[in-house]
């Protein structure tokens, strides 16, 4: 078989269902391997070669490179060159790209003898892939083999041989790996499962009504758009609260909903499972609905419609939840804010927030709707602080000042002793009082779509600094939560614990 050229080799999933069904009629052994396969180095070669020892005829299936979940910039290789790659090995009798994330269906289609993995499986697992592939290689009646040969790491090699990231984040990492392993940068996440959460914030709900745009009238200034489809997202508090979730088992979501187009069904259906609930309505206004028009290639924003009311809470609706939190209050190892300023959280709230909370975590954003007047300096008692640059310059009154003697000033005057601030492209700057500074760059410059990256540092972060992380391993991981969170788009998912995981992983190497 191993006569064959290149690209005889190569096969769609369909074809080879069919090869292998007639080659197990001739009573061959059909070996299988799946991965990604990045970069083939020799670890890979003795990997297939052991593979091919247990039986007569070895197909190999490659994952695509929308399900290759290794984080920005991976894979270095687009799957045409990696499937190539293989066919070109001797050893390799087939090769075809998996139609699925995992190789479970792929299993079930083509119906292997024996399906091979790498020794590292046997212990490490993240993803719980391997158990419900061994599941599904014997329900067609095969076997699981493990080979035990050296084990080289494409992440690994990639770190020390390509420019996978970034010039500054390629420098940052190479000292910060000198510090920490992934291994314990994972522990430090995984640690967080049985902290008990408390969001409270803005339930908003993000529209995305996607448009294409046409050729303006004559004699008119307006924008002519053709309607093209639309999405809607749980965002503000509501994203935050979902990040969290993945990361933490007890959480709890505190907010206040208008009963004028409540959002309440779809809120609920879109929450996940562990999140339990605490509505408080207010009868004069809306549920938060933020409407953007965009084009849907670019993904660039052409104007937004708000349906919000930012009048202070009625006064009965504003003693029921103080009453609440105070009763409830100090359950929760960590209250997180996600403050957007529509009007939710006042002084009085604020207050209890400050006095009652165990450890408070808080961001208060500045949009288009509030701008000036939503300050992390209505909240003097905060633990840790997190916003943008933008923020805390206009907290600070000061557009052009240096931006650690900003955040100094402000952290003293607030008498919090952990903070950060996010800056986009230039990455985040975390502050400890008894550590100083830690710039963190940007991991990836691939951007789909900001909205919601703030969110998810700010969620997954918190309960990082109120376990007692330090603020350089905060801003690391902070970092490669946004660079997840910027390729997804508004708050359709929430960055989950495994690609995570894995990114880290990859980024430690």
């Amino acid at each position: 078989m191993n006569s064959k050229g290149t690209c005889e080799k190569i096969r769609t999933l369909d074809e080879l269902a069919q090869i292998i069904q007639k080659l197990k009629e001739e009573k061959h052994t059909i070996i299988h391997c799946h991965g990604v396969f990045d970069f083939l180095h020799p670890g890979h070669i003795l990997h297939f070669e052991a593979a091919k020892r247990e039986g007569d005829i070895l197909v190999v299936t490659v994952t695509r490179d929308e399900h290759v979940d290794k984080g920005p910039g991976r894979p270095v290789f687009n799957q045409r060159i990696r499937i190539e790659t293989i066919a070109a090995l001797q050893c390799v009798d087939y090769v075809a790209l998996n139609d699925w994330p995992t190789a479970v269906e792929t299993i079930k289609k083509l119906k292997p003898d024996v399906y091979v993995k790498g020794s590292e499986y046997v212990e490490a697992d993240m993803t719980g892939r391997i158990h419900a592939e061994a599941d599904a290689v014997k329900s067609i009646g095969g076997r699981i083999h493990f080979t035990d040969e050296p084990v080289f790491s494409s992440s690994q090699l990639l770190n020390a041989h390509f420019h996978v990231y970034p010039d500054e984040a390629e420098a940052f990492l190479k000292e910060f790996r000198d510090r920490y392993s992934s291994d314990n940068i994972i522990q430090r996440l995984e640690a967080l499962k049985t902290m008990k959460v408390l969001v409270i914030g803005d339930a908003i709900i993000d529209e995305y009504h996607y448009c294409e745009a046409l050729e303006r009238a004559p004699k008119t200034l307006i924008l002519s758009t053709k309607y093209l489809s639309e999405e809607a997202f749980a965002g503000g508090a509501l994203a935050a609260t979902n990040h969290i979730a993945g990361f933490c088992d007890d959480v709890h979501l505190v907010t206040c909903l208008g009963k004028e187009n409540t959002q309440e069904e779809f809120i609920l259906h879109h929450l996940k499972g562990n999140i339990t609930t605490k509505f408080f309505y207010r009868e004069d206004a809306p549920t938060v609905v933020k409407r953007r028009f965009l084009e849907p290639v670019s993904m660039q924003k052409m104007f937004e419609i708000c349906f919000y009311s930012d009048t202070d809470l009625p006064e009965t609706v504003d003693r029921e939840i103080c009453s609440y939190l105070k009763e409830n209050i100090r359950k929760y190892d960590l209250v997180l804010v996600a403050d957007f300023g529509h009007g939710f959280i006042g002084q009085n709230i604020t207050k209890v927030l400050g006095e009652e909370a165990k450890f408070l975590a808080v961001n208060t954003q500045t949009n288009s709707l509030n701008v000036g007047f939503n300050l992390i300096t209505k909240y003097p008692k905060a633990d840790y602080i997190c916003i943008d640059e933008n923020e805390i310059r206009l907290a600070a009154h000061d557009k052009l000042g240096d931006l650690k003697g900003i955040t100094s000033r402000i952290a003293k005057n607030l008498g919090c002793h952990r903070m950060a601030v996010t800056r986009g492209h230039e990455g985040s700057l975390t502050y400890a009082s008894e550590d100083s500074f830690f710039d963190t760059p940007v991991f990836s410059k691939e951007v789909i779509d900001r909205i919601g990256a703030g969110d998810a540092y700010l969620a997954i972060t918190s309960p990082c600094v109120a376990s007692g992380n330090p603020m350089d391993v905060v801003g690391f991981i902070g970092n490669a939560v946004g660079a997840l969170a910027v390729r997804i788009v508004c708050n359709k998912s929430s960055v989950e614990p495994v690609p995570l995981f894995k990114f880290i992983t990859a980024l430690l190497k």
